[in-house]
C-alpha cells in the first residue's frame, strides 16, 4: 500500500473509480491511450487493470488515438505554430502510431503548415535585432528550427518574403 506526503497509507483505488475518472477526463478534453495509461500506473494498478480500463474507455469511444492526432495537430498548428517535426515527435512520445499521424496529416495538407511559418517568420523579422542582415536572419532561422520547421521550407518561405 503507498502513502500520500504525510506518510499515511492511501486507500487503493477501485477499477470502477478509475474507470469513472478517467471517463470524466477523457469526456472533458482530447486525451491519447499512452496518457491515461500513466494516470492509471499513478494511480497504483496493475498493469492487467490499466489493460482493461484502456479497453473499456476505447470501446466506450472515450479514448480514440485519432482524434486525438487530429485535435492535437490542429492546436498546435493554430496556437503554437509550431512545424510538422515538433508535432511528429511530440505524437510519437504519445505513442501514436505512425499511420494515423501520415494520415492526419495528409487531411491537413500544406498549406495551414506554410501560412504558419509565414506568418511566424514575418512576426519574427520585425521584431528581432542583429548588427547585419546575415545575423538577423540565422536568428530567425534557428527560431523556426526550434519551433519544429523543416530548414527547406524555412529557407523557401525566408525567399518568398524577401522578393
Amino acid at each position: 500500500m503507498s502513502t500520500d506526503k504525510n506518510n499515511t497509507p492511501k486507500k487503493p483505488v477501485s477499477e470502477a473509480n478509475a474507470f469513472s475518472r478517467m471517463a470524466r477526463i477523457c469526456s472533458m478534453r482530447e486525451c491519447a491511450g499512452w496518457d491515461i495509461a500513466q494516470k492509471l500506473r499513478r494511480l497504483h494498478l496493475e498493469d492487467d487493470a490499466v489493460a482493461r480500463i484502456l479497453k473499456k474507455l476505447k470501446s466506450s469511444k472515450y479514448i480514440d488515438d485519432e482524434r486525438f492526432a487530429r485535435s492535437f495537430i490542429s492546436d498546435k498548428l493554430r496556437f503554437n505554430k509550431w512545424g510538422r517535426l515538433k508535432i511528429e515527435f511530440s505524437l510519437r512520445q504519445k505513442q501514436i502510431p505512425q499511420e494515423i499521424i501520415s494520415k492526419i496529416w495528409g487531411e491537413f495538407g500544406d498549406k495551414p503548415l506554410k501560412e504558419s511559418l509565414e506568418q511566424l517568420i514575418k512576426n519574427k523579422l520585425n521584431s528581432i535585432k542583429g548588427a547585419s542582415e546575415y545575423e538577423k536572419r540565422n536568428k530567425v532561422i534557428r527560431f523556426a528550427v526550434n519551433r519544429g520547421f523543416a530548414m527547406d521550407e524555412i529557407l523557401d518561405c525566408l525567399k518568398n518574403i524577401a522578393n
